[in-house]
C-alpha cells in the first residue's frame, strides 16, 4: 500500500479532477515542483483528529480551516480539498474539482485496488437489500468455503464468519476500500454489499464497477430536503448501479422496470430477471409458483418456508408451503439451467418469516448463479438459506403466558410497513387478530415517512402507539405529533408514549388483557440497543430484548 503526490496527481488528472497543487506561494500542476513529490503517505484520513506524521487528509463536507489547528505539528503531509487552506497549514494542498470523487479514487489506490481481487456484488432497492445480501453471502460462503465478505446496514463481515455493527448502509469510500483490503488479506473471494441511493448521491462508490448489480424494487423513500428532494432524484441515484455493473439482476415486478432495462441496454449491460407469481393455479401446479413462457430460457427453484398454511395450521418440516423463484434472460446463459418445470425444481427452506423474503431468496439464488455457483449441482450451498436469520428482521415471538404473538422488524417506510402488515394478516387473518403497531420514525431525514407509515397502517391496524425512534436532533414529541396529524381513520386507537420501552411494554400488557388473539407489531429498531439522540447513541434495552423478557 503506497501513494505519493506524483501518483495521486497522475490519477486525478486521468479522471479530470486536478485543479492545481498549492504550497505556500508555489502553485503548479507539476508534482516535481514540490520536494515531497515521491514521498509515500503513511496514512489517509477524512478526520483531522486522526492526523499522524505523514498523513494525507481529505477535507470533505463542511470542513473548516480551524480543524487544521496544530495539524502541522502532528505531521500533516498533504490535504485534498476543493478550497485552498494555505493560511491554516504549511502542508501541500491538492486542489480538486470534487473531493468525494477524488477521495474514492485515491483511497482505492492507497489500498492497492483491492476491488480487483474480489467478485463485487452490489444490491440496491427500497426494501430487501439487507436480507438479500445476507442470503447471497450465505450461499457464496457455502460454495467457496467461507470466503465471502459482506457490507450491510446491519453489520460488516470481512472474514466470512465474524460480524461487527455497521454505521452506514454503504461505507464511506475510504472505509470501504480499507475494509476491502482487509477482506482480501483474509482470503475473501467475494464481497456482497448493499448500495444505497446516498452511496451514489455522495459518491461513496465512485469509480467502482460491480461484477453483478442487483436492483430489487423501487418505491418512494428518503425524500427530504437533506436526502433526496424528489422521488425522481432518489430513483435516478439508485439507477446508477446499472451502468456501473457488468451484469444486472432485476426484479421483474419492479416498478419502472422498463426504464431500468433501457438504462441497461444503453450501457450494454446484460439483464437477468427474477420474480414470484401466482400464474400456474389453473394448470394444476402448486400455488405461488412461477414459470416463464415455454420459449423463454429460465432456471426455476422452489423456495419453502415453515409458516401457517392456507388453513392456518403450522406446516411441518417436509410438508411446507411452497413458493418458487425463477430467473430468465435470453441474453444471459445461466449455469446448468433445468427444464423450468416447478414440479422438478429443487426446494430450499427459509428460516425467516415474511412472504417478501421469498423474493429476496429468489434474488440471492439468481445472483449466486451469475457469480458462478452451480446451484443445481451444489445443493448444500443453496440449502444454507435455511440458516440465515437477521436479528430484528421479521422475528416472531410467541407469548408463553398466552397465545399472543409479537413480530419485530426494521420496517421504516410505506412499502416495508405494508409488507409487514400484509404478512401478519395473511398468516393470522383467519384467527381475526387485533393488531397493534408500535412505531416512530427517525429525525433529521425522510420526513415523508411520518405520513407514509401512518397511511400504511391506518384502516389496517386497531391500535397505533407512537414512540421514539432515533430522533437525533429533532424533538421526538414533535415527530409523533406530526405522525398523528396524518391519521384520518376515526376508529383507530392512537396514543403517544415517548418512552420506547414503556410503549412496547404497554402494547404487550394490553394484548394480554384483551379477550382474543393479538399480534403486536414493533418496527424500526429491531435488536439495536441504542437510540440516536442529539448525535449520540443513548443506551436502550432493544425491542427484541424487551419482548423476550416479557414473553419468557
Amino acid at each position: 500500500m503506497a501513494l505519493t503526490l506524483s501518483q495521486a496527481v497522475q490519477t486525478l488528472e486521468a479522471h479530470h479532477q486536478l485543479r492545481e497543487i498549492i504550497q505556500g506561494d508555489r502553485w503548479s500542476r507539476d508534482p516535481s515542483h514540490f520536494a515531497s513529490a515521491n514521498d509515500p503517505y503513511n496514512s489517509i484520513t477524512y478526520d483531522a483528529r486522526n492526523i499522524v506524521a505523514g498523513s494525507l487528509l481529505f477535507c470533505k463536507g463542511r470542513f473548516r480551516a480551524e480543524y487544521l489547528k496544530d495539524c502541522d505539528a502532528r505531521g500533516l503531509k498533504a490535504y485534498v480539498s476543493e478550497s485552498d487552506f494555505s493560511d491554516a497549514t504549511a502542508a501541500c494542498g491538492i486542489i480538486v474539482n470534487d473531493v468525494r470523487k477524488s477521495m474514492s479514487l485515491l483511497s482505492s489506490q492507497f489500498y492497492g485496488d483491492p476491488q480487483k481481487e474480489l467478485t463485487l456484488i452490489g444490491i440496491t432497492g427500497t426494501k430487501g437489500k439487507t436480507t438479500t445480501a445476507y442470503f447471497t453471502q450465505a450461499v457464496l460462503n457455502a460454495a467457496s468455503g467461507g470466503r465471502a465478505a459482506l457490507f450491510s446496514s446491519v453489520s460488516n463481515c470481512l472474514d466470512g464468519r465474524t460480524y461487527t455493527d455497521s454505521e452506514l448502509t454503504t461505507p464511506e469510500s475510504m472505509d470501504a476500500f480499507r475494509m476491502m483490503r482487509s477482506a482480501v488479506d483474509n482470503g475473501m473471494r467475494y464481497l456482497v454489499m448493499e448500495v444505497s441511493s446516498q452511496a451514489y448521491k455522495v459518491d461513496r462508490v465512485y469509480g467502482l464497477t460491480f461484477d453483478i448489480g442487483a436492483f430489487l424494487n423501487i418505491s418512494p423513500d428518503h425524500i427530504s430536503p437533506i436526502e433526496h428532494p424528489t422521488f425522481e432524484d432518489y430513483f435516478h441515484c439508485k439507477r446508477q448501479l446499472t451502468a456501473n455493473s457488468r451484469a444486472l439482476v432485476l426484479g421483474a415486478d419492479c416498478a419502472h422496470a422498463d426504464l431500468i432495462e433501457q438504462d441497461a441496454k444503453a450501457a450494454g449491460i446484460p439483464v437477468t430477471t427474477f420474480a414470484l407469481h401466482d400464474t400456474l393455479k389453473d394448470q394444476g401446479t402448486p400455488a405461488d409458483t412461477i414459470a416463464w413462457p415455454a420459449d423463454a430460457d429460465h432456471t426455476a427453484f422452489h423456495i419453502a418456508m415453515p409458516r401457517k398454511d392456507r388453513q392456518g395450521s403450522l406446516s411441518e418440516p417436509g410438508n411446507q408451503s411452497t413458493e418458487s423463484c425463477a430467473s430468465k434472460d435470453a441474453r444471459t446463459s445461466m449455469p446448468e439451467a433445468n427444464t423450468g418445470d416447478p414440479a422438478s425444481a429443487d426446494t430450499y427452506a427459509l428460516a425467516m418469516d415474511g412472504d417478501f423474503n421469498y423474493a429476496n431468496a429468489a434474488a440471492a439464488l439468481t445472483i449466486a448463479s451469475l457469480a458462478g455457483v452451480d446451484i443445481r449441482h451444489n445443493p448444500k450451498a443453496a440449502h444454507r438459506l435455511d440458516q440465515v436469520r437477521i436479528a430484528g428482521r421479521m422475528e416472531r415471538f410467541e407469548d408463553t403466558h398466552g397465545s399472543n404473538v409479537a413480530l419485530i422488524d426494521f420496517a421504516h417506510n410505506y412499502a416495508s410497513v405494508s409488507a409487514v402488515i400484509d404478512y401478519a394478516l395473511e398468516r393470522y387473518g383467519k384467527q381475526h387478530p387485533r393488531l397493534t403497531l408500535v412505531t416512530g420514525t427517525a429525525g433529521g431525514k425522510a420526513n415523508d415517512r411520518r405520513r407514509e407509515i401512518v397511511e400504511a397502517a391506518q384502516h389496517r391496524v386497531d391500535t397505533l402507539i407512537l414512540t421514539t425512534d432515533d430522533p437525533d436532533h429533532d424533538d421526538p414529541a414533535e415527530i409523533c405529533r406530526d405522525m398523528a396529524s396524518h391519521v384520518t381513520d376515526p376508529k383507530l386507537d392512537i396514543r403517544t408514549i415517548l418512552d420506547r420501552a414503556q410503549a412496547v411494554e404497554t402494547a404487550v400488557s394490553e394484548a394480554r388483557r384483551h379477550d382474543g388473539f393479538d399480534v403486536v407489531l414493533i418496527i424500526g429498531k429491531g435488536e439495536e440497543t441504542w437510540l440516536k439522540i442529539n448525535g449520540r447513541h443513548d443506551p436502550y434495552e432493544g425491542d427484541t430484548h424487551i419482548v423476550q423478557r416479557l414473553f419468557s
